[in-house]
């Protein structure tokens, strides 16, 4: 496993990292807005964060969100098998409004963190992102927000700080005044603004660390459907419209066969070129890949080790096209 160093937190993290959004199961948020996952049992879970350890995949990403602190609890549960002090810990507060009618209420994160906390039987988390960037029509939660969030790290809840968000123009107007040490933002090879934004840029220059989520766009990318597929109630991917596009779905399963010449001598053709060319220019990057059972990370352990940047200028050609 290869490992970097997370930026300025000085942190040695293997650079495939556990996401474990899917470990929530299906779950939604203000009545019908689907954000977990369907189809993950709780063992498969549970024998793939122990093979993950085994493995040397150290750093598993959660939220206080997915399926309601359900990852959480499982995450929690293993430590009897697993050195909590071996794994870099991050979790997330935000996407629940609780009682409240806006996110990022002080009150409600203070719950929230204390409830993360108790579910992952920690006495602190290693890194705690707000987990988006809506801060409110004119940015009036903003503050209080931040204030909540250093006052855990005065606190001694999370060593770190880190902000998230779908949109990298949204982490760009917030980056400077909240001075996270670590970044989460939404990037993979077929939907790519890390440079144009300027994101890329900044990282570098101030030493961040930085964690990419959904690399492989929900498993889209890998050219495994050949159909538009419909998901139970309660999984994101309801959301994502290009599941339901059969000439999107086509295109991934050619593009899978291209990877999977290209990249023939490797064990991992299609996960080797989609992921690991997003960290040929991430030098304190790591990616964050779901792993939903042993299988996937012995996939993902195969994984980290950067393209050239001709190789990963072909992928994303590929995608991008």
């Amino acid at each position: 496993m290869e490992y970097v160093t997370l930026g300025r937190t000085k942190e040695k993290v293997s650079r495939i990292s556990l996401g474990t959004w899917s470990y929530g199961g299906p779950n939604t948020l203000s009545g019908d807005n689907p954000v977990g996952w369907s189809g993950q049992d709780d063992k498969d879970s549970t024998e793939a964060l122990i093979k993950a350890y085994e493995l040397g995949i150290n750093h598993w990403d959660t939220a206080d969100v997915y399926g309601d602190g359900h990852s959480e609890k499982i995450i929690g549960s293993i430590w009897g098998d697993v050195p909590r002090n071996e794994i870099f810990l991050p979790t997330k507060v935000g996407w629940d409004m609780g009682p409240y009618d806006y996110w990022y209420h002080p009150k409600h994160m203070q719950t929230n963190m204390e409830r993360s906390l108790k579910n992952l039987k920690t006495d602190h988390v290693d890194l705690m992102y707000l987990h988006h960037c809506n801060f409110g029509k004119n940015n009036e939660y903003f503050d209080s927000a931040l204030e909540v969030v250093y006052r855990f790290k005065e606190e001694g809840k999370t060593r770190f700080i880190g902000l998230s968000d779908w949109s990298l123009k949204k982490i760009m107007d917030y980056i400077k005044p909240c001075n996270p040490d670590v970044i989460q933002p939404y990037r993979n090879v077929m939907d790519d603004t890390y440079s144009e934004t300027g994101l890329k840029d900044f990282i570098d220059s101030n030493d961040l660390g930085v964690c990419f989520f959904s690399p492989i766009k929900h498993g889209l990318l890998t050219g495994k459907y050949s159909e538009p597929t419909v998901f139970e109630a309660g999984d994101f991917r309801t959301r994502v419209k290009d599941f339901v596009d059969q000439d999107i779905i086509d295109q991934m399963k050619l593009n899978k066969s291209e990877l999977e010449s290209k990249f023939s001598d490797h064990l991992e053709p299609v996960m080797h070129g989609l992921v690991d060319a997003l960290l040929t220019d991430s030098p304190t990057g790591c990616v964050l890949l779901g792993q939903r059972n042993t299988k996937q990370v012995e996939s993902a352990s195969s994984l980290g080790f950067a393209l050239s940047e001709e190789e990963a200028s072909w992928v994303k050609k590929l995608y991008q096209n």
